[in-house]
């Protein structure tokens, strides 16, 4: 049997699949490091403080997003039926949500609280998010101004819904109330 990787990209797997399940709260290095069956100096060596490991674990698990919508922009691209595209997007977000979004809201109040660690993610759990969903009503001919609003409430919608979801485990009303939403959003915008 071979032994678990050590490398830096493989603790950090690890330390977001811990966090992922049990939430970060003030979880020490020497903790974690227990938990995911490394040592604490070997995280000290390649994230140099549990802040280090913090920022590292955000700038992941927002990469992991941005390449999600980036797959999503893809796709929509080309798919004749914004509303097709839409959903498929949404079962994505969705399976991962049920998986990492607790994290993702955790991490989101690290931002929102200030805390060094998550200081890019106040910018980049918007701007980002808006840039492509505008981007995306512009390209099915939306104008600039409506694209943005609409994006913003998209951006919106899709959060409060997750957390919907995290909070109720209620899939099928959650992914009911999405398919109402982009089924008008749709229509209005473009029917």
């Amino acid at each position: 049997m071979t032994p678990p990787a050590t490398g830096r990209d493989a603790l950090l797997q690890r330390a977001i699949e811990h966090f992922a399940a049990h939430g970060v709260g003030d979880t020490s290095l020497r903790a974690l490091a227990e938990a995911i069956g490394t040592s604490h100096r070997m995280l000290i060596y390649h994230f140099g403080s549990r802040e280090g490991l913090l920022a590292a674990v955000v700038d992941a698990v927002e990469s992991g997003a941005r390449a999600t919508l980036a797959q999503m922009v893809e796709e929509a691209r080309d798919d004749p039926d914004p509303l097709d595209a839409g959903l498929r997007y949404w079962r994505l977000v969705t399976d991962d949500a049920l998986v990492y979004g607790p994290l993702f809201f955790e991490l989101s109040s690290h931002a929102m609280l200030g805390l060094p660690h998550a200081a890019d993610l106040r910018s980049r759990l918007v701007t980002t998010w808006l840039d492509a969903l505008t981007a995306m009503w512009r390209a099915r001919g939306v104008p600039a101004r409506s694209a943005r609003a609409q994006a913003r409430l998209d951006l919106a919608v899709a959060r409060g819904l997750l957390h919907d979801l995290l909070l109720t485990g209620d899939r099928r009303a959650v992914d009911a109330a999405m398919t109402r939403y982009a089924r008008d959003a749709v229509a209005r915008l473009l029917g």
